[in-house]
């Protein structure tokens, strides 16, 4: 490496170290390559490779920095995904949307069903599923949704996609699997419009367990570490493999990398989110050597 460069790496990276362990109160103003390098190091244990991003989690973390268009914002956010899913895949797939709230105060429950499911629009995490509305825990589910607003997962992982995404609560129709307690997540990693591996995530309220499976629904050995185990019980192919698999190719081109996710409802697909970055790219894998593997499926753009 040219030492000129080499220099200002080092001087990048310690000033950066200074302000991410020093500084905490002032990390939401460090830049996204200083940020991400910090956050990396402290979370994977070693230095990033910016220039020649080999795995899976490093080409997300370039792809974050370099790989920045308008229409990412519409394709996070909860609400206006299902308006963009629609327009390549149809309506008869979207959840139908009871209503879109800019705070819990303005839901009008007696206008809702008895069964309904509330999210946050601008995060991952902020869901609350009513089974019956005569039960309902009003302060669980202002926690949940609301009380997720000050969640910022650009300002936390530098996601770029959700930075101008705004706050707000969407009300959805319920959808069960009358043969499952939870209902089954069907995330298809999708690259350049070609599905290859399908993560399925099982008994999410009780048990979560998280498991992989090829195009042809082989279980794979690889696994996100020290997180949700291998489910115990064979997972069948869900009924509309094939569709699903059809649906996600055609929302998934032209990116390099996307996390198309479904829902099987007695016999009918659902669409359920979009995701650039799964578990933010730093969640890793093991065996580590899927990682690599992974990482070799993304292509990254020339023209960034």
């Amino acid at each position: 490496m040219n030492p000129i460069v080499n220099l200002y790496d080092r001087i990048y990276k310690r000033i950066g170290s200074t302000i991410y362990y020093r500084y905490p109160q002032w990390r939401h103003l460090m830049p996204d390559k200083m940020y991400l390098q910090c956050i990396w190091r402290d979370t994977m244990g070693y230095e990033i490779d910016f220039r020649h991003p080999k795995t899976f989690c490093e080409k997300l973390q370039w792809l974050k920095l370099y790989n920045r268009k308008p229409i990412y914002t519409k394709m996070v956010d909860k609400a206006t995904a299902k308006e963009y899913a629609a327009s390549i895949i149809g309506e008869e797939y979207i959840i139908p949307t009871l209503g879109i709230y800019n705070n819990f105060d303005e839901i009008d429950f007696d206008t809702l069903p008895n069964q309904f499911v509330l999210k946050s629009t601008h995060d991952s995490g902020g869901v609350y599923i009513c089974k019956d509305k005569k039960s309902i825990d009003f302060e669980k589910a202002r926690s949940q949704t609301e009380g997720r607003f000050w969640v910022n997962v650009y300002n936390n992982f530098r996601e770029w996609p959700y930075k101008n995404v705004k706050p707000r609560i969407i009300a959805e129709k319920y959808v069960a699997d009358d043969m499952l307690d939870d209902l089954r997540d069907y995330k298809f990693f999708c690259f350049d419009g070609q599905p290859v591996f399908c993560q399925v995530i099982s008994d999410r309220s009780s048990n979560m367990t998280i498991d992989f499976f090829d195009k042809d629904w082989k279980h794979q050995e690889f696994h996100e570490p020290k997180i949700y185990p291998f489910s115990q019980v064979e997972i069948k192919k869900p009924e509309n493999h094939e569709l699903m698999m059809e649906l996600s190719a055609k929302l998934s081109l032209k990116h390099p990398f996307l996390r198309v996710d479904f829902y099987e409802s007695k016999g009918k697909v659902y669409f359920g989110e979009l995701t650039f970055f799964p578990t933010t790219g730093m969640g890793g894998f093991e065996p580590a050597k899927w990682d690599k593997v992974l990482g070799d499926l993304i292509k990254l753009p020339t023209d960034k």
